[in-house]
């Protein structure tokens, strides 16, 4: 078993309009988990410098997976991923995504004590019709690649789901998390995992405890991954 979480920093700024990286790393550790997947990561403006410092992370014992991006950003279009000791990264890929806003995906392929794992982390657009191709365009991606188990994780900005998003993400399954967001009184499911049939789900979660609930307009999901 693996736990992999996804939360959206907000750019470490809190419901308080506190920017306070300190404050995101107590609740990224509080989740326990061995892969976190982060969007939002970066500062909004050129040079896009990292919102959560490199050196902050890693002194608090993450491995910060490189992919590539110059000028101090923590990872690529402000998605990022963080690692446990025990983690070996394999190969890392940005995946260009359509529509109007700058969006990307980023995928890193893990070697674990259970075998190999695949990463995709993302944040998608805020307009469906370009959601739905952004998806589509991850799923074409992936299968240009040798099968493995995968996980999708991030933000999807989806309110309603349906089967206009599982017919996008074909070839994955979405697992049952909780509303995130808003992070003081959640609705909606925006923050969300969904694996190969290969994986299950052995449990799920959002987490809740302060200071979550402050930290960022979204809570983070996480989810106990297994083999089948």
């Amino acid at each position: 078993m693996i736990r992999i979480a996804s939360y959206n920093l907000q750019k470490c700024v809190g419901l308080d309009l506190r920017r306070r990286p300190d404050r995101i790393l107590n609740v990224i550790a509080d989740l326990a988990a061995q892969v976190v997947v982060l969007q939002e990561a970066d500062k909004r403006l050129a040079p896009r410098m990292a919102a959560l410092p490199h050196e902050m992370a890693e002194a608090e014992g993450w491995h910060v997976v490189e992919f590539g991006q110059p000028g101090g950003s923590l990872g690529w279009h402000g998605n990022a991923m963080l690692l446990r000791p025990g983690l070996r990264v394999v190969e890392t890929q940005h995946i260009e995504l359509p529509g109007l806003e700058p969006r990307g995906a980023v995928r890193a392929d893990l070697e674990t004590d259970r075998g190999p794992l695949r990463v995709v982390g993302l944040h998608l657009g805020l307009v469906r019709r370009h959601r739905l191709l952004q998806v589509a365009a991850i799923m074409r991606a992936l299968a240009r690649l040798a099968p493995c188990p995968t996980v999708l994780a991030g933000d999807f900005n989806d309110w309603r789901g349906g089967a206009a998003l599982d017919a996008a993400a074909k070839g994955v399954g979405f697992v049952a998390t909780g509303p995130s967001f808003p992070a003081p009184r959640p609705v909606a499911r925006l923050d969300r995992l969904a694996l190969s049939p290969d994986l299950e789900a052995l449990a799920t979660g959002v987490h809740r405890t302060r200071p979550a609930r402050v930290a960022s307009d979204h809570l983070p999901v996480w989810a106990d991954v297994a083999r089948r």
